[in-house]
């Protein structure tokens, strides 16, 4: 188990940690999230005894990682796949580390065989792939069959089959009864992945709690009705029957009603009671990453603003011409994204400090028609082709680069 308590890391002027305290219990995924700059590189790297807290203490199994003995069959950890010698091949790169830790040569071709770089063991690291590095990092973890596991971000550069692998892998430590500790930027991978969560923001914890609850506390689920659109007047009736029941209906931009506050069975009875057609009642539930987004959008420190393009346009030449205009054709509107409200609260309503939403168009009011242009000129009807007979499709051969084994151990 990995507890840490009261860690605070300073650099000079610099808190990167402050008063950080959490335990990672064996036989479970433990997520490790924050925004960049958050301080998990650094929460990490005192874990593992490579820099030392300004106060506090975080241990492993009760002791600090500098006085377990023999660490390296204790603690596995991949921060950094480039941490390797360019010159050395991935076989000399493990059988140094298992010389050091006195681990046999024979666990060093079990571990490749593992990650699946057995064919390309003898190859010089420097000329392995981002994805190859990566595996060969969690080989060198894996190598001495520790029961704490650390990952910094282990399924960058892996393709789809190494990103399945890493997940399985992840579960199946854990399910030994190993702690496994990862952290990541992908909250998919995170909500496949692991069960509890640790989420910190500048330094400071905001959240250790299951992933099930996290979800459940930092967002709401809805339900999205849509009445038929040449008839206005339901619309209309449905929205009073619904705030008469105590529900809260927000207007989405494509004329759906998102409702927080009753159930869907409660919903279909009441539109019913008023007679009432729905084109559509189907339930949102909100996912990881909007939960995620919700309860660090404040600590996020580097934000991004939109591209002015300022100095780049080119100013055409005197006498130049502008070309002629063309019909505008209008944009289709595209479905706002919200984050969902917490239980009880409406973060949406018009509030003080906050801008009255846009009113929607009136029920019947026709569309601005787009600016006539020039007719454009019909274009003659393509030939007709035969169309040339098909052969059956060969079955692709499967690559065979990276085969993964069963670890021996």
């Amino acid at each position: 188990m990995i507890e840490a308590v009261g860690l605070t890391k300073r650099y000079g002027a610099k808190t990167a940690v402050y008063n950080l305290s959490f335990q990672v219990r064996p036989g479970t995924v433990t997520g490790f999230l924050g925004p960049n700059g958050s301080g998990k590189s650094t929460t990490m790297r005192m874990i593992l005894g490579l820099d030392r807290p300004t106060s506090g203490q975080v241990t492993i199994g009760g002791h600090p990682y500098r006085q377990l003995p023999n660490a390296p069959r204790q603690v596995g950890a991949l921060l950094d796949a480039k941490a390797v010698h360019g010159g050395r091949s991935a076989r000399s790169h493990l059988l140094s580390l298992a010389q050091l830790a006195g681990i046999p040569a024979r666990r060093v071709d079990e571990v490749l065989g593992v990650v699946g770089l057995q064919s390309v063991a003898k190859k010089r690291s420097k000329g392995f792939s981002l994805g190859m590095g990566q595996r060969l990092g969690i080989a060198a973890a894996l190598l001495g069959d520790p029961q704490v596991l650390l990952f910094d971000e282990p399924v960058n550069g892996l393709d789809p089959e190494g990103i399945l692998w890493v997940r399985n892998l992840m579960k199946a430590l854990a399910a030994e009864g190993r702690t496994v500790f990862v952290s990541s930027h992908l909250m998919s991978e995170m909500a496949l992945t692991a069960e509890h969560l640790i989420v910190i923001g500048r330094g400071q914890l905001m959240a250790d709690m299951s992933v099930k609850d996290f979800i459940s506390a930092n967002s709401a689920d809805f339900a999205r009705v849509r009445t038929p659109e040449t008839e206005p007047a339901q619309r209309e009736k449905l929205l009073s029957v619904l705030a008469e029941a105590g529900g809260q209906v927000l207007s989405e931009p494509d004329g759906a009603l998102r409702v927080t506050g009753l159930p869907l069975p409660r919903i279909s009875d009441l539109a019913h009671g008023a007679d009432v057609r729905l084109w559509e009642l189907s339930p949102h539930q909100a996912s990881l990453e909007e939960a995620y987004m919700r309860l660090t959008q404040g600590a996020v420190d580097y934000r991004s603003t939109d591209d002015q393009k300022a100095g780049l346009m080119q100013q055409p030449p005197p006498g130049h011409l502008p070309p002629p205009q063309q019909p505008v054709i209008p944009e289709v509107p595209q479905q706002g994204w919200y984050a969902p409200p917490p239980p009880g609260q409406n973060p949406y309503a018009d509030g003080p400090g906050r801008p009255p939403a846009a009113a929607p168009p009136a029920p019947g009011t026709p569309a601005q028609a787009p600016a006539a242009g020039p007719p454009l000129p019909q274009a003659p009807p393509p030939p007709q082709v035969q169309p040339a007979p098909q052969t059956p499709p060969q079955p692709a051969a499967a690559p065979a680069d990276f085969r993964k084994n069963e670890d021996p151990r």
